[in-house]
């Protein structure tokens, strides 16, 4: 299930340069808005030409500049889902669906006629409804759906084609929390129940995270660290990738020794570090969460003044010297001074090491 790509794509003032491998089917790219991710997305597709290189499914080439080849998006057997699920707004649920099997069946008739293919699937209309829980709603409209409804919907669609590889363009972005969570455990169902390779693309950490197995962290239009997605938020390697994974306390270093920093950035508070400080570290980074009362053992740090922020389960602490602490808390708990330590600490083997550039 190897997928390959590789492209490059001008335009005014931005730069798309993205080269990743990978053989997970389950594969998350993160990234700020306007780092081009959808760009890299819709290269897959063949929605957009890159200028150059290549893309290769399944050992299927799909694009390569160099051999003139670019196969049509609609015969790449790659499924969309966009946004705001691009549903035909005049049809009905069923009408969507029945919309795109007969598309397909065109497409295997030709595929048919010249040995490309087999007769492929026989699944009707009626029975992509029930698999995917819209026989109820079959012949409502789209702005007669809930939010689920829709993406379900648009889903149906998509599989009715027999997609080999799908791309999930930030579903969930115009949802609110709760909708937003109950959807993803439904499409994280339905891609298991199909077994499809997907690419998810998000500015969503925890849904990334949740999801995908391999990550690849965009930036710029570049990609600037890939890998598993656990190894990665446990050691991202660059600000950069750090910053993307969550990291909210990043501080430039003095190197002291091997295992040894100072925190330029916190008020030159010393560090010591599990892995081994080689030259081209320049930071490190503390993941707020890691932060924990007591003035035991190494790397204790005075919280000095502090500014408290309240979530609702969580305190956000700014101590002192400008390193942020998350602390959990009970619902409707109230701060009060006497809450706050007088010193916190962080365990070596949780301080990154990170370098100011691109990944190695």
């Amino acid at each position: 299930m190897s997928l390959k790509v590789r492209v490059k794509k001008k335009y005014s003032g931005f730069g798309l340069d993205v080269a990743f491998e990978t053989e997970s089917k389950k594969i998350g790219i993160l990234g700020a808005s306007g780092c081009g991710k959808s760009l890299t997305l819709k290269s897959i597709a063949g929605l957009i030409r890159p200028d150059e290189g290549s893309i290769s499914y399944e050992d299927r080439m799909l694009f390569d500049s160099d051999k003139g080849i670019d196969v049509r998006a609609g015969k790449r057997q790659i499924g969309y889902l966009f946004q705001d699920n691009a549903l035909f707004p005049n049809m009905s649920v069923r009408e969507n669906i029945e919309t795109a099997l007969h598309g397909y069946a065109r497409m295997k008739r030709r595929s048919i006629r010249t040995g490309r293919a087999d007769a492929g699937m026989n699944r009707t209309a009626d029975d992509i409804l029930r698999e995917f829980g819209l026989w109820d709603v079959k012949d409502q409209r789209p702005h007669e759906l809930s939010g689920g409804q829709k993406q379900r919907t648009a889903l149906a669609r998509i599989f009715a084609c027999d997609p080999t590889l799908l791309l999930l363009d930030e579903p969930f972005s115009a949802m609110d929390s709760f909708l937003k969570e109950r959807l993803r455990l439904e499409l994280t169902d339905v891609l298991e129940m199909y077994d499809k390779t997907f690419i998810l693309v998000s500015h969503d950490r925890d849904e990334v995270y949740q999801m995908c197995d391999h990550l690849i962290l965009m930036d710029n239009g570049r990609v600037i660290a890939q890998g598993d997605t656990d190894e990665l938020f446990a050691d991202p390697g660059t600000v950069a990738a750090a910053r993307l994974t969550g990291c909210k306390n990043i501080s430039r270093i003095e190197k002291l020794t091997e295992h040894r920093v100072r925190a330029l950035d916190w008020k030159g508070t010393e560090f010591v570090t599990d892995g081994k400080v080689s030259d081209d570290i320049t930071h490190i980074g503390i993941r707020a969460h890691d932060l924990m009362p007591g003035d035991g053992g190494v790397n204790v740090i005075a919280c000095g003044r502090v500014s408290v922020s309240r979530l609702p389960f969580e305190w956000y602490i700014t101590l002192e010297n400008g390193m942020w602490w998350k602390a959990a808390r009970e619902l409707y708990d109230r701060y009060d001074e006497g809450m706050i330590p007088q010193y916190v600490s962080v365990d070596a083997g949780k301080i990154l090491l990170l370098r100011d550039g691109p990944q190695k």
